[in-house]
């Protein structure tokens, strides 16, 4: 990674500031957006204290605003003219449906759409070879999308939610991929366990608590964060794109996960949907 510019979000914590100071040590820059200054001066000053060899950076932004995600690439474009790795890794789940400033359901425009605005609003600088990594999770299997309803807006499960986001995040992949092919970017996806993180601490009640005594039994942060530092960094899988990985592995994911017709569709609709709030 020595040289390499990586950009990530959700880099304050969990598996995300793991990976960070990891590829921080192997070399690389680290670009990161967090919306929290406290934490995000707290974790460039980290990386500047354990690889201090290349000009780190943090950008501001709340994640779930369409007009942030741009302003903000637009910072990285000239700060970051050449990214080597993007690594999509922020998210949440909300145990009440809520909106965001521009209208959206919460979980759809953070987990997903801040995915696809950041990528491809940085695909310029994104230039091959080169990796784009959106963390995923097994939570989409069972998941179903509803082309009527992708905001949740007939029926609304914290879970039902997240596990569509995730399937969301699947299907991007797949669809990036092949927009990508022949250009020497890949563009791969990951389950990294169930990882005791700051993950769920938003939310109060019986959701807040049962993911609260969930974690007792939980990957630590360092366990999970395996397998999304292997597909920054390894060489093995340089060619993989448009994959599901899981334990440093390719898997499949669920049947609605593999469906290339919804991953066009969604693409279609997102890319509507962000240049209408852009616009």
């Amino acid at each position: 990674m020595q040289g390499k510019t990586v950009v990530i979000t959700g880099a304050t914590s969990g598996i995300g500031e793991v990976a960070a100071d990891r590829l921080a040590q192997r070399g690389a820059r680290i670009a990161f957006i967090a919306r929290d200054r406290a934490r995000g001066e707290e974790m460039l000053k980290h990386l500047d204290a354990i690889a201090g060899h290349s000009p780190h950076c943090v950008f501001y932004a709340d994640m779930s605003c369409l007009s942030e995600m741009r302003r903000v690439a637009g910072e990285i474009a000239v700060a970051c003219p050449q990214i080597d790795v993007l690594i999509n890794n922020a998210g949440a789940m909300f145990a009440h449906r809520q909106l965001t400033q521009d209208g959206l359901e919460a979980t759809f425009a953070l987990n997903h759409l801040a995915y696809f605005v950041l990528t491809t609003q940085l695909l310029a600088q994104i230039k091959g070879p080169a990796r784009i990594i959106c963390t995923a999770s097994a939570a989409h299997k069972g998941a179903k999308l509803d082309f009527d309803d992708l905001q949740s807006a007939k029926a609304y499960t914290a879970w039902g939610a997240y596990g569509r986001s995730k399937l969301m995040n699947i299907l991007f992949t797949r669809a990036l991929a092949r927009r990508l092919q022949g250009s020497g970017v890949t563009a791969n996806c990951l389950h990294p366990g169930f990882v005791n993180t700051r993950f769920g601490d938003n939310n109060k009640g019986v959701i807040g608590w049962g993911l609260g005594l969930a974690k007792n039994l939980a990957l630590s942060p360092a366990q999970g964060a395996e397998t999304l530092i292997y597909l920054a960094s390894s060489p093995e899988i340089a060619a993989e794109s448009g994959k599901y990985f899981h334990k440093c592995r390719v898997e499949a994911p669920s049947r609605e996960a593999r469906n290339d017709a919804d991953a066009a569709r969604l693409w279609q609709l997102s890319e509507a949907l962000a240049g209408q709030i852009l616009s």
